[in-house]
């Protein structure tokens, strides 16, 4: 051995130990990573597919309004003015920000609104939904399913609503009364990054999965959420609930902005509107002007990207997304090394994470859009399945075939950059977000227990790894 060697191992050795206290801590938000381009080649795009992922992008950025052309629909219930506001964290695409845009509607474009109480400055951007229906004297019946959303914001106060500007004629949700009577619920965005690749999976392929991690000792066996109309695997949302990119955009439209369109052609009421047999005021419908739906195709557009409704043209640019990058890991300005990270993922396989978070479920299936969807690896890290999480994280809510207690093993990758975490935001730190995996009745139990069976060493280097994703 030479003089040096002795040095050299043990600055290797001090380099492992690097943001290893004595007990794990998450690395945090991981930056400069360069996500949010397009996975289509300009070199091998046969179809001209480029320039329709660069005109979505602008049309999501787009701030919608109530009455003006090319930008119309808003309201008259909405979460958001703009696609981009939710899914902006690290870039367009993305999950919530550590601002919240939410925060600042009120006195933008939900002018006469009361903020509530939970949308935070610095918070996850949030839709609400009560799982049950109240009686008529304000208590709960936990016999009336409800699960439907209950949008933030109305048109009141905003010059363009017309004689639908006033909180009697449209008032909000009441919020209040629900946090009293802990009858609600939050769910923060999901990114779309990777999202032509997961649309593109096959049934087969995810079926084929399934039964490969069926085979385990974590008591884990998940299922699939379908589509009510063709039976085949859904694979979008916290439950799994939606089947495609464009029903993603079409409803996202509807729901959290109030925009009729192609898809979803009619006005949506509350859930209390709907179950009152009322529905929204006469004076909230059309209140364009232009007549339903609010968001068409266009015939004599150009050019012909322009010819696309907004909902197909957004749809087109998550397509379109490449799935997020990896990278390095930093703790206190330090790099983690390699060999750190490489022993976390060895450990995320052995103690049974990657039963549901599965690295790769496949490869897509030979894709009509871009050669870049065809035959590709999708290093998702999930099996798109739906768990039983237990009574910590269940939500009461049912959506297709996922119960109350039921989500889709959310993708990993990306996990880098996302700054809140689990289905309702509830925590920005990962030691708390495998925490909360564990509960009575949940499918994760064990796994948990296994993480923090490591010693804390090995748990740092698991942590490390999951913020490399």
């Amino acid at each position: 051995m030479t003089k040096k060697g002795p040095v050299a191992l043990i600055a290797l050795a001090m380099l492992l130990l690097v943001g290893i206290a004595s007990t794990q801590s998450d690395p945090g938000l991981q930056t400069g990573r360069g996500t949010g381009g397009t996975l289509i080649d300009p070199k091998n795009d046969p179809n001209g597919f480029y320039p329709f992922f660069a005109d979505g992008r602008v049309r999501f950025e787009k701030v919608r309004t109530v009455s003006k052309r090319n930008v119309q629909g808003l309201g008259p219930r909405f979460n958001s003015d703009n696609c981009s506001s939710c899914h902006v964290q690290p870039q367009f695409g993305g999950s919530g920000a550590l601002n919240n845009p939410q925060f600042l509607l009120p006195h933008s474009a939900a002018l006469g609104n009361t903020l509530p109480p939970f949308v935070l400055q610095q918070g996850p951007t949030v839709e609400v939904r009560f799982p049950f229906f109240f009686n008529p004297d304000g208590t709960v019946n936990y016999n009336a399913p409800n699960g439907g959303v209950e949008d933030l914001f109305t048109t009141t106060g905003r010059k363009d609503a017309g004689i639908c500007d006033s909180a009697t004629v449209l008032p909000q949700p009441n919020f209040s009364a629900a946090m009293a009577a802990n009858n609600i619920i939050y769910r923060i965005p999901t990114p779309a990054f990777g999202g032509g690749l997961v649309e593109n999976l096959d049934d087969s392929t995810l079926l084929a999965n399934q039964l490969a991690n069926l085979n385990n000792n974590f008591g884990i066996a998940g299922t699939f959420n379908r589509s009510g109309n063709d039976g085949t695997i859904t694979r979008f949302g916290w439950k799994a609930q939606v089947k495609s990119l464009l029903m993603f955009t079409g409803e996202a439209f509807n729901v959290e902005m109030g925009i009729t369109n192609q898809l979803f052609p009619q006005e949506r009421p509350l859930p209390e509107e709907e179950q009152s047999g009322l529905g929204l005021p006469p004076s909230c419908l059309n209140l364009a002007g232009f007549g339903y739906p609010e968001d068409t195709t266009n015939p004599n557009a150009t050019p012909n990207t322009a010819v696309l409704d907004d909902v197909s043209a957004i749809a087109n640019f998550m397509r379109f997304l490449a799935p997020p990058l990896t990278g390095g890991v930093k703790i206190n300005g330090h790099e983690v090394p390699d060999q750190a990270i490489v022993t976390g993922s060895y450990l995320f396989n052995s103690i049974g994470c990657a039963t549901c978070h599965t690295p790769m479920p496949g490869r897509t299936q030979v894709s009509s859009f871009v050669p870049a969807l065809s035959n590709a690896p999708v290093p998702a890290y999930s099996d798109f399945e739906i768990h039983h999480m237990g009574a910590g994280l269940a939500d009461n809510v049912s959506q297709g075939n996922a119960g109350g207690d039921q989500f889709r093993t959310a993708p990993l990758w990306g996990l880098g950059q996302r700054i809140f975490l689990l289905h309702d935001g509830r925590t920005t730190d990962l030691v708390t977000a495998i925490q909360e995996h564990a509960s009575q009745g949940s499918e994760a139990t064990t796994v948990e227990q296994n993480f923090f069976n490591l010693s804390p060493t090995q748990q740092q280097y698991l942590l490390d790894f999951l913020r490399s994703l």
